[in-house]
């Protein structure tokens, strides 16, 4: 697999990562990191699920207007919503995995469309690409 990419976006981590500071390197979000309470946390900041499930849902909806428009599928309607609930535990080989489950919404649009733009759309969303394996990660020891 192959990806020539057109943005990067920095982010850098500091305290003790799910409890600390997170911050893009162009300052315009800063986020104080906290696990939730179900994992032993205060709550009183965001975790890393959080930021996941928010860009998940933004980017699928995105992809699926794409694949819609781009496949001549239908329209995806302006009051269209996809929600996205994100949920960490334990693996039984050890260690920690995510799960994923999407609501699409799309009021007035029959049901068959709306699940081939689904469809559509989690080909071309990076994020459903992501939870597939589908991604390369390079590590830099600096």
């Amino acid at each position: 697999m192959s990806i020539d990419p057109k943005y990067w976006t920095e982010a850098t981590a500091t305290g003790g990562g799910r409890n600390g500071l997170s911050k893009l390197k162009d300052g315009k979000l800063t986020i104080t990191m906290t696990p939730p309470t179900e994992l032993g946390g205060s709550g009183a900041g965001h975790n890393p699920e959080e930021l996941f499930a928010l860009g998940y849902a933004a980017c699928y909806m995105g992809a699926m207007r794409f694949a819609a428009a781009s496949e001549k599928l239908g329209t995806v309607p302006d009051n269209a919503t996809v929600t996205a609930h994100v949920g960490i535990g334990p693996r039984s080989e050890g260690g920690f995995g995510l799960a994923v489950k999407l609501e699409v919404s799309m009021p007035g649009v029959p049901a068959d469309v709306v699940a081939k733009i689904a469809e559509r759309g989690h080909f071309i969303c990076p994020y459903s690409h992501f939870s597939r394996g589908g991604v390369t990660v390079e590590t830099a020891v600096i």
